[in-house]
């Protein structure tokens, strides 16, 4: 992975563009990495594995555990879980 400070990726911020469709590139401020610059296609394919997560926690799920959410944030309110 690429870095760059903050300031090189201000001044350099076409480049950065360019760069970041072939890898991520990091930003680092005060010797600190702040961010991390993805494509938006490497962004989408992050997004639909972590649907892919979720639907696969969700595959198996016993209906009798399932509750409406207004009765459940009720509970929660109430103190049910505490």
């Amino acid at each position: 992975m690429k870095s760059l400070t903050a300031n090189e990726a201000k001044t350099k911020f076409g480049n950065m563009l360019i760069n970041v469709q072939s890898e991520p590139v990091e930003i680092v401020k005060n010797g600190t990495s702040v961010a991390v610059v993805i494509s938006s296609k490497e962004y989408k394919k992050i997004e639909a594995l972590k649907m892919e997560i979720v639907k696969s926690r969700f595959a198996n799920i016993d209906p009798d555990d399932l509750v409406e959410g207004g009765d459940f944030f009720d509970e929660i309110d109430s103190g049910k879980y505490d």
